[in-house]
């Protein structure tokens, strides 16, 4: 496959991610819009490591992967946190994090 494709599919990884961020209100689905939106940047990582013949962008991914992991860990701690102190997730209805 030319290089092009896999640049295209993740261009609208990337945008499939964005949209969903910023459209839908529920954490859960955010987070899973933003791991989307890093699953698109690795993609095109190691599409253009692929590219050059060179092991740079796959070193990349495999950094976001660990961010990414560091990343829902941390996000889903904080949505459980919140869960248990106000029976609610909406993003609207939490407007500080006071304690």
């Amino acid at each position: 496959m030319p290089l092009e494709a896999y640049i295209a599919l993740s261009a609208v990884l990337f945008a499939t991610g964005a949209a969903g961020v910023l459209l839908r209100r529920n954490p859960l689905v955010m987070f899973m819009a933003v791991e989307l939106m890093l699953n698109a940047a690795n993609l095109a990582f190691t599409a253009f490591a692929r590219a050059r013949n060179a092991l740079d962008g796959q070193i990349f991914a495999l950094f976001v992967v660990a961010v990414a992991a560091a990343e829902v860990v941390v996000g889903l701690a904080i949505i459980v946190a919140i869960f248990r102190r106000r029976a609610s997730i909406d993003v609207d209805e939490i407007s500080t994090l006071r304690g």
